[in-house]
């Protein structure tokens, strides 16, 4: 099947109704730091590059740039997660601020740093990533507070979004509650995981693991690659399996520049072939991706529409330099 499936005007009707649901973003918050140069020369004291420095700028990161890419296609959004009491916190809020994004459930803690990811670009190639941040596991403490927020809000909410990066704040003890909170209300639950936590991942609405996350989480080695997904017999069994142990109600692999793989259990795999014109930057193409599909559910989309909106809304942001966003006419203009 391809993207005809989804005519413009279905696409414009999926967003107008998302405009009027609310979304809820659970998971560890960052702040992105880019610092744009340009590069003419090789440094004498070692063999690197001199980056000689002409701006820089900060965006909302990780959980945030999720609740950054709702908002920016007009759907309402809530962030919980942590952060510490430092400069860096003071940005975010700052930036959050000005995106309208709610944030009256980022609980401040002084023993975290807030993470921030320092990119160098220079000529719109990213020379070297530095990151500052806490990694140890949430406080009990501040878990409860920050639980406490979430259930506050929950109740007007339409679908909820976890974005665990690794950092701490998705521990299972705020998993577990999130699940069994969202279950008793029939609320949407959707994750982006990263199998180096090891947490029990079953039961959810929605799994957005990349090719690499999706092999780890099924414990699998991944030894072939197919330009078609469906002759890739090992990326099959991955997806059988973690369908049958994990359970969530839908299961979207992201292949990068072989697009996505949309599995249900008891149906044949749907794949969408990539629309990205141009690959520039795929960073915080996961969050869109998440993003953008989750909004569409709760917009009352079908699994299959939703997967179709989020590759387009993908092969929008891959094409722009930076953790990028798309906007609703952008993204209707794409089909």
């Amino acid at each position: 099947m391809n993207s005809q499936k989804l005519s413009a005007s279905r696409a414009r009707q999926i967003l107008a109704t998302a405009q009027k649901t609310r979304v809820l973003v659970v998971g560890d918050v960052m702040l992105d730091q880019f610092i744009w140069g340009g590069v003419s020369r090789i440094s004498p004291e070692a063999p690197v590059p001199v980056v000689e420095f002409s701006r820089e700028s900060f965006m909302p990161g990780g959980a945030a740039n999720v609740a950054r890419n709702l908002v920016s296609l007009a759907t309402p959004a809530e962030l919980f997660g942590a952060i510490g009491k430092d400069d860096a916190a003071r940005k975010l809020l700052k930036l959050l601020g000005k995106q309208h994004i709610g944030c009256t459930g980022l609980v401040k803690n002084s023993a975290r740093h807030t993470s921030i990811k320092t990119r160098i670009v220079a000529h719109q190639q990213q020379v070297v990533r530095i990151d500052r941040e806490t990694r140890g596991a949430l406080d009990a403490k501040t878990t409860a507070k920050l639980l406490a927020a979430f259930k506050t809000k929950l109740a007007k909410a339409d679908a909820v979004i976890v974005g665990d990066y690794g950092k701490g704040v998705v521990t299972q003890l705020l998993l577990n509650e999130i699940k069994s909170l969202c279950q008793a209300r029939g609320v949407w639950l959707s994750l982006d995981p990263k199998p180096v936590h090891h947490l029990n991942l079953s039961s959810l609405s929605l799994i957005t693991p990349n090719r690499k996350e999706a092999f780890e989480l099924a414990d699998l080695p991944d030894e072939t690659k197919n330009a078609n997904p469906f002759a890739d017999k090992n990326l099959m069994l991955v997806a059988e399996r973690l369908l049958n142990e994990l359970r969530p109600a839908l299961l979207l692999i992201t292949l990068g520049e072989l697009g996505m793989l949309l599995c249900q259990r008891g149906q044949q795999p749907f794949h969408i072939p990539t629309v990205a014109q141009e690959v520039f930057d795929v960073s915080g193409a996961g969050d869109t991706v998440i993003a953008s599909f989750t909004l569409a559910i709760a917009a009352g989309a079908s699994p299959m529409e939703a997967a179709i909106l989020s590759n387009h809304a993908a092969g929008i942001v891959v094409g722009k330099v930076g953790t990028a966003t798309t906007t609703p006419e952008e993204l209707v203009a794409s089909f």
